[in-house]
């Protein structure tokens, strides 16, 4: 069939395809070229380079999300930006298709891909043959994909006799809207894939209310579609400029569009400007924040009413093109674990990709369905990063109640680790092991091996089993010459709850909140080793001193004692002359430089006033008359440089030297 004529009948039967056109660079690009010449539509560009049509950098998509498009190329021949391949499909009406270029079909699976160096932890592109091979056999096994390999005739897609489709709002989402214009006070969530109306809900809603609405969004634009059918009566505002104006009584409703994109501290204080709010997100798992928004934020408001759109208005139910990303990107929640009893912990390696792939299918649904950051380029770093472990848990019928992520960290040089304690270095990778060196001052963590937990999630109906420690415990078991396990996450009393009964050790808790989550930065060991044991207990302990000074700037009560003995010593000199001489950050010397300054009788008023008096950055550069924050973090670096050598001179000066000699 001609390539216009079969465009036709998917605008008839509204629905929408993949083609994947695989072949040597110039050659993949003439043939895109032969696609656009044939067909009228908008032909966004998508890829590393701009080759004249209108064009996006993956890494920008989302800003065009809310949008719609007729016909869209997806450039992946020098790499494969997940994420945006699934937010540009979900931006494609009916009728449309989605051009997919990759390189030479056999090579692909051995070719470096540039997008590796956004999650490998590698400063080169590596290959990324598990995830090349899977997605190749989904492309292969979806009939309805149409693959045009160079040196081949067009695979065109299997015929489909499909009734025509008619884009009329469906009673599911009228029900949602009567019953929201109705609505008393109060707050409504509204959660949908994308396709399904829930921002064309949200502007009938405004159209349809009598008194007065506002709308913010990560962006105007990501409201195009809500403003379309909100007509006249759409207003937006900005998120910061909606906070920053006097509360108001004359807003009825605030519609929240793709909430899940704002940080959840603006969200919060967003819910409280209006007596109405209606928060809407997407649910399918690219953006990597609908499921945690709602774990994370939607698990805190008991009284919030939540409604769910599934059936796609923007094209026809049982879409080839959103099909065959969700089976390639495996999207599809976890299947519920039917069986109680028994369960063993079973070792996996990024090798069984090829001979178990259900269970590693079954490990990341279960991962996506519990943590809020879970995105497609987690997939990718599951399947193809160096030194990714797994451990899954299972029925006694095979299936995965439990699974447990874990990262190989460390095992740097001593050059290395000295230069990131010094803050002239950070080399991709090694989360827990360099910000041990590079915050709170330890140079051996990143020298020592380690294993950090990435995830660990347990099935709802196996939860409060003991499950999460036996996972645990089979890592630790198997830890061959592993010095420490790690673990980062969102400080809360229940997470530290589990990892403290784990045998995790407090040992780092940052001075800001995370944006996705509104939680500090906390890190944890558990020691394996002599030399782990020495690292845990010594990062503790300066964490209970530091405690003393940093426990101000925290909100969140953190359970350690903290110590009163805050007489400089060996390791404030150290921190201190990093600080003054290197690029230790300001926050990671916070208490020594509080110590610095009960021991010093020089003046230092850009440390006092900063530290002692807590003044805003602002204030102290307009009080000093700086230019900006640079210029007060150069003044903190001299006064501590003024204070230091006040105290020992010589100390300085030999401080200096080592440093010169890194």
């Amino acid at each position: 069939m001609a390539v216009k004529q079969l465009t036709a009948e998917m605008r008839r039967q509204g629905i929408r395809r993949l083609v994947v056109i695989s072949g040597d660079p110039a050659w993949c690009l003439r043939q895109a070229q032969g696609w656009m010449a044939q067909l009228d539509g908008d032909w966004l560009w998508v890829g590393a380079s701009d080759v004249g049509a209108r064009y996006c950098a993956p890494a920008a998509l989302h800003t065009l999300l809310g949008q719609e498009f007729r016909h869209a190329v997806f450039d992946a021949r020098d790499g494969f930006h997940a994420e945006a391949f699934a937010a540009l499909a979900g931006t494609l009406m009916a009728g449309s298709w989605l051009l997919l270029l990759v390189p030479v079909w056999s090579g692909w699976p051995t070719r470096h891909d540039n997008d590796s160096l956004r999650w490998s932890g590698r400063d080169t592109p590596i290959s990324t043959p598990y995830f090349v091979d899977h997605f190749q056999q989904q492309l292969q096994l979806d009939g309805r994909v149409a693959i045009h390999l160079q040196g081949c005739p067009l695979r065109c897609p299997a015929p489909q006799t499909l009734p025509d489709w008619h884009p009329d709002p469906n009673t599911q989402q009228e029900q949602i809207l009567q019953t929201l214009l109705q609505a008393k006070p109060g707050i409504s969530i509204l959660t949908a894939a994308r396709g399904r109306g829930k921002s064309a809900l949200a502007g009938m809603l405004i159209a349809g209310w009598p008194g007065k609405c506002r709308v913010t969004a990560p962006t105007k634009a990501a409201a195009d579609v809500l403003a379309r059918f909100a007509g006249a009566a759409f207003q937006f505002m900005a998120p910061d400029a909606l906070l920053a104006q006097p509360p108001t009584d004359d807003i009825d409703w605030l519609v929240i569009d793709e909430a899940a994109a704002i940080p959840m501290p603006v969200l919060r204080r967003l819910i409280q400007a209006c007596p109405r709010v209606l928060l809407t997100t997407t649910v399918q798992g690219y953006e990597g924040t609908g499921q945690g928004f709602l774990l994370k934020f939607c698990a805190g408001l008991p009284l919030a009413d939540i409604y769910h759109l599934d059936i796609p208005l923007r094209w026809a139910p049982d879409d080839p093109l959103e099909s065959i990303v969700a089976r390639s990107l495996i999207f599809a929640e976890p299947e519920p674990i039917l069986s109680t009893g028994t369960f063993h912990i079973q070792p996996l390696e990024q090798g069984d990709w090829q001979t178990q792939p259900q269970h590693l299918v079954a490990l990341y649904q279960l991962l996506a369905s519990a943590h809020y950051r879970t995105s497609p380029l987690d997939l990718r770093r599951l399947m193809d990063a160096p030194g990714m472990h797994f451990r899954v848990a299972l029925t006694g019928d095979q299936q995965v109640c439990g699974a447990l992520w874990l990262v190989d960290e460390g095992g740097i040089t001593h050059d290395l680790a000295h230069s990131v304690w010094a803050g002239w270095r950070r080399p991709r990778g090694n989360l827990v092991a360099q910000s041990l060196a590079a915050h709170s001052g330890f140079i051996e963590a990143p020298q020592l091996r380690s294993l950090r937990v990435s995830r660990i999630a347990i099935a709802p109906s196996h939860r409060r089993q003991g499950l999460g420690d036996r996972l645990i415990a089979a890592a630790r078991k198997t830890a061959d010459g592993i010095d420490f396990l790690s673990v980062s996450f969102g400080f809360t009393d229940e997470l530290w709850q589990f990892w403290q009964h784990c045998g995790f050790r407090l040992a780092r808790v940052g001075l800001q909140r995370e944006a996705s989550s509104g939680c500090y930065v906390a890190m944890a060991l558990l020691p394996l080793s002599a030399a782990g044991v020495s690292l845990a207990q010594r990062t503790q302990q300066r964490l209970r001193r530091d405690l003393y000074w940093l426990q101000p700037w925290i909100n969140d009560t953190i359970p350690l004692t903290p110590l009163y003995q805050q007489q400089l010593n060996d390791d404030d000199w150290q921190e201190l002359t990093g600080f003054a001489y290197a690029l230790r950050p300001f926050e990671a010397s916070l208490a020594a430089l509080s110590r610095l300054l009960v021991t010093s009788q020089q003046p230092l008023p850009a440390l006092r006033g900063s530290l002692m008096q807590r003044k805003s950055v602002s204030v102290m550069v307009t009080e000093l008359r700086l230019s900006g924050r640079k210029a007060l973090q150069q003044c903190w670096r001299q006064e501590t440089q003024q204070a230091l050598m006040a105290l020992d001179a010589q100390r300085c000066e030999h401080a200096q030297q080592r440093l010169i000699l890194l």
